[in-house]
């Protein structure tokens, strides 16, 4: 009699385990988890680590960010260029404003691997956009995670498909789908506030470009990770700011601007080459157009798609 209970109570927890997963609302196997599922390989991922931990990051992006801020980043440093623990699996490619805006307006498919020339860790595999890509916005978790954030917060892009339509099915009250004229005065407005635009890449997003986030230096938890525990999760753009002496008038903006702290002004404006990401903001925020971003071998290949797209013999 006991071995008979059970067994009944086994198929009655895998009943309602199974109508959890599967039924029509399922709460873990939704449309978008299952085409995740399906990128990531098929059903025999569904016990994988890959899958849990791409799942709990999508689902739960702002109780991820705050883990991984307030406990994982202060357990972890960068040994070296070898060995760049965690930004081999979670990084972020400052590009300047019009690189973002060419990632998200594409006209035609962008089938750009691999990518180790721009961004220098194995998990970063290709692009895979198939113009214009789907688009949503939704809460900045860094934003979400302090005190009095910086404004607006709905200001993070998740990038094509499975993700897109996986934050708008899971997290409905913080995300909304925009369309490309949208996403690109997101991007604008966000560039006239000093924030920073990054392309987003993470092992658990199927190895490739998946979100660009509009960051601020005092909430994002990359930029803290990188200038505060050398942890490299943010990488330059490829372009260094250089300034015109004779045009600079000192007036200090771009001193004030600049979100790494690249920028000294005594007489004229003086960057710092090494501290530099070649973001653009003080190219921006000049009103003597003295400042220019020149590409600079030492600080990687440019993310341009269009760029890089002419250089393969594609068509912009």
């Amino acid at each position: 009699m006991l071995q008979v209970a059970g067994y009944a109570a086994i198929v009655i927890v895998a009943a309602v385990v199974a109508l959890w997963l599967f039924g029509e609302r399922g709460r873990l196997l939704r449309p978008s988890t299952r085409a995740y599922l399906q990128a990531l390989g098929g059903w025999r991922r569904i016990f994988s680590k890959r899958f849990w931990e791409g799942y709990a990051y999508m689902r739960w992006s702002e109780q991820y960010i705050n883990w991984s801020r307030r406990w994982l980043f202060p357990r972890v440093r960068d040994a070296g260029p070898a060995n760049p623990l965690w930004a081999t699996v979670y990084h972020g490619k400052v590009i300047p404003v019009e690189a973002a805006k060419a990632l998200i307006s594409v006209e035609q498919p962008v089938p750009l691997q691999p990518l180790e020339q721009i961004v220098p860790y194995t998990t970063a595999r290709d692009i895979v956009l198939s113009g214009p890509p789907e688009v949503a916005v939704y809460e900045c978790p860094c934003r979400a995670g302090v005190e009095n954030p910086c404004q607006p917060t709905q200001v993070c892009m998740v990038v094509g498909q499975p993700f897109v339509d996986f934050v708008l099915e899971h997290n409905p009250a913080s995300s909304r789908r925009i369309t490309t004229a949208e996403a690109l005065a997101l991007l604008d407005a966000e560039h006239a506030r000093g924030h920073i635009h990054a392309a987003y890449f993470k092992d658990v997003m199927l190895e490739r470009f998946y979100a660009i986030c509009n960051c601020c230096s005092c909430c994002c938890g990359g930029i803290q990770a990188m200038r505060e525990r050398g942890v490299p999760m943010v990488i330059p753009s490829g372009y260094v700011a250089r300034v015109n002496t004779e045009a600079c008038l000192g007036c200090g903006i771009c001193e004030a601007s600049c979100p790494f702290d690249a920028i000294v002004v005594n007489a004229h404006a003086e960057v710092n080459w090494s501290a530099c990401m070649g973001c653009g903001v003080c190219e921006g925020k000049c009103p003597e157009g003295a400042i220019a971003l020149v590409l600079d071998a030492g600080k990687g290949q440019p993310l341009d798609v269009r760029r890089l797209r002419r250089e393969a013999g594609q068509s912009a």
